[in-house]
Order: structure tokens, then C-alpha cells, then sequence
């Protein structure tokens, strides 16, 4: 753990980007039976790292991506006492290094990164059935507000 660095992802660590994007999708379709079954993205990832409002932090042990998350500072529903707040996804670790507190510090990245731009509100989504992620998001602040749901 003491080799990983967190740092902005750039456009050179795009392909292993995009294999995590696809550990998530394996990750999570058997949480939604409404994913398409053949190849999909759920990111524009070389948008995100280029992006003036968006930011990609990597997770990185000697040379090797490890882990990944982004932000992104979106506008906030109308009704909302804000105006903007910064949107977390793509939260990845890989399978050799969870449970090592890789995603926290990638989150807190995140979150220092939407400070700096004045940003006070995050938000992220997780499936209801996904218990660990659910736990992993709870330590640090992150509370359910609302529960998507579907008639199946």
C-alpha cells in the first residue's frame, strides 16, 4: 500500500482504463438484467481526462493502474439549494488490491479536486443490491437519499 500514488489519469492509461470500465460492467450485471449482453460502455473516458469539468484519478503501484475513479461537476436539479455538485463514478479497483483502502483515497481525490473548484455536494450511485460498495462508500460520509426502482 505504501507504493500506490494517486494521480490525474492521462490519456496514455486509456486502454487499461477502459478494461476497468469493463471489470465494472462484469461487476455490476448481475445487479441490473437490463445491461445489454454484448460489449457496452457505460464512459466517454477520454472525454473525462480532457474534460474542464471532470477529472480521472488513477490508483498506481510501480507503473501498474491498480484502481480508478472520476469526477465530474455536473448541474444540480432546479429544486436543489445548489446549483452545481461534482458526481463520482467509475470507482475500480482491481481484484489483487481491494480491501486496502485504494477507492477511499481515490474518492478523497475526488473530492479534494471538487473542493478546490468550490464544489461542497457529491454524489455517486450504487445498486441497493451491492451491500460492500454500499459499506465502502459509508465510511466515508456518503448516506442512500434516494432509491431508484424498477417494476420487474
Amino acid at each position: 500500500m505504501n507504493n500506490i500514488i494517486i494521480r490525474p489519469a492521462e490519456l496514455a492509461d486509456l486502454q487499461i482504463l477502459k478494461e476497468f470500465e469493463q471489470g465494472i460492467i462484469t461487476t455490476e450485471r448481475p445487479f441490473n438484467d437490463s445491461l445489454k449482453t454484448e460489449d457496452i460502455c457505460y464512459y466517454d473516458i477520454a472525454a473525462l481526462i480532457s474534460g474542464d469539468n471532470s477529472c480521472v484519478m488513477v490508483a498506481e503501484e510501480n507503473g501498474k493502474l491498480v484502481g480508478s475513479g472520476y469526477g465530474r461537476i455536473a448541474e444540480s436539479k432546479a429544486h436543489l439549494v445548489h446549483d452545481f455538485h461534482v458526481y463520482l463514478g467509475f470507482m475500480f479497483v482491481a481484484a489483487t488490491h481491494r480491501g486496502q483502502g485504494i477507492n477511499q483515497r481515490v474518492i478523497e481525490a475526488l473530492i479534494a479536486w471538487g473542493k478546490a473548484r468550490d464544489m461542497h455536494d457529491f454524489y455517486l450511485d450504487v445498486y441497493a443490491e451491492n451491500h460492500s460498495a454500499q459499506n465502502a462508500y459509508a465510511k466515508l460520509g456518503f448516506k442512500p437519499l434516494l432509491l431508484e426502482m424498477k417494476l420487474c
